[in-house]
């Protein structure tokens, strides 16, 4: 199995903006393009929250770990997971310092509601595929959790959705590589983007963002 180096691992998370759009997704990691909105903004206080290290805590026979660095060499890609729980179980893997062996719940954070699409799916599924190399073990099942509704869902980490994050990881690095801003297309998704302000998809060509704003500069001295 290929291995990627550390140098060469992209950001676990970049997979939601990836599923999402990938324009959005180069436009952030390949260009460094951001913008915040109130959805991120909202977003980013409510993990803060979740990895705060003085909320862990030990629950009767659960461990929960938060803030949890994880890494996949074969998908080369590294990310925090808001929270891994770690439940004793005959079946589960053994954990430094504590006695027995534990089975493995990740747990991600959103704000809002859940989605029609499978962008929250995937990236939770990756947390747990990262997990399952670190750990050696084998992860059935976690959850996702909504701040506007308040209650967990929980996600199923079948083969195809594997292969769903396995694919658009690739995808991801050969894009990567050859720095490409993919080309825009418009959706109804796009009224709901961080970025739709400085996607420009008037200009209908692969321009990107940076060139655009130097030609611009250079227009302007003229």
């Amino acid at each position: 199995m290929m291995e990627y180096k550390e140098d060469d691992f992209l950001m676990l998370s970049g997979i939601q903006h990836f599923a999402f759009c990938r324009r959005q997704w180069a436009l952030i990691h390949i260009e460094q393009q951001w913008e915040e909105n109130v959805h991120t903004v909202e977003g980013e206080l409510l993990h803060k929250r979740a990895h705060d290290p003085y909320l862990s805590e030990k629950r009767n026979d659960v461990i929960i770990s938060r803030g949890l660095p994880v890494f996949s060499r074969s998908m080369g890609i590294s990310g925090v997971c808001d929270i891994v729980e770690f439940r004793k179980a005959e079946n589960g893997v053994p954990l430094h310092g504590h006695r027995g062996m534990f089975e493995v719940y990740p747990v991600e954070y959103k704000r809002g509601r859940p989605k029609d699409t499978e962008i929250d799916i995937l990236q939770l599924t990756a947390q747990a595929m990262c997990l399952e190399e670190m750990l050696q073990t084998e992860i059935k099942e976690g959850a996702l959790y909504y701040g506007e509704i308040r209650r967990r869902e929980q996600v199923l980490f079948t083969a195809d959705l594997k292969e769903k994050v396995r694919g658009n990881f690739e995808e991801m690095h050969q894009l990567f590589e050859r720095r490409y801003t993919p080309k825009v297309k418009w959706s109804k998704s796009c009224n709901a983007c961080s970025l739709r302000d400085i996607c420009l998809p008037k200009l209908g060509k692969a321009q990107s963002v940076k060139d655009y704003i130097q030609n611009m500069i250079a227009e302007d001295d003229e």
